[in-house]
């Protein structure tokens, strides 16, 4: 059984390695389309992670919550980008724009329960 450590250690690596991906993904890819100004809605995800983290100081409960609105960003960036026709750009569909969502969601989100699972001494059903 892992360690309320290790946990975290993976979480945190998670939570790193996920956002440093998606910065990558942005200065190279292009997240919607072959790059531009639309992808710095991704920028604004990449930020909300940060300043949960900063505002968390990296404790294990408040770096859950980080992650949870790090996810609800995503979706917002989703939603945003659907809404505003961004899936008709050269090179981005509707299918792309959800897939990438739904990657990073499972990314942060796995970050998030990993951290609430290392908080130490709770008690998780």
């Amino acid at each position: 059984m892992p360690t309320t450590r290790s946990t975290y250690r993976l979480a945190l690596s998670m939570a790193i390695g996920s956002t440093l991906l998606m910065l990558w993904m942005i200065a190279a890819l292009g997240v919607i389309g072959p790059g531009g100004r639309q992808d710095l809605l991704y920028v604004g995800v990449v930020a909300v992670a940060a300043v949960g983290s900063a505002l968390a100081r990296l404790r294990p409960r408040g770096m859950a919550r980080a992650m949870a609105a790090t996810v609800a960003a995503l979706v917002v960036v989703a939603v945003v980008a659907l809404v505003a026709g961004l899936q008709d750009l050269d090179g981005a569909s509707v299918a792309e724009i959800l897939g990438i969502t739904a990657m990073y969601v499972v990314l942060f989100g796995t970050a998030g329960w990993l951290f609430r699972r290392s908080v130490p001494g709770a008690r998780l059903a």
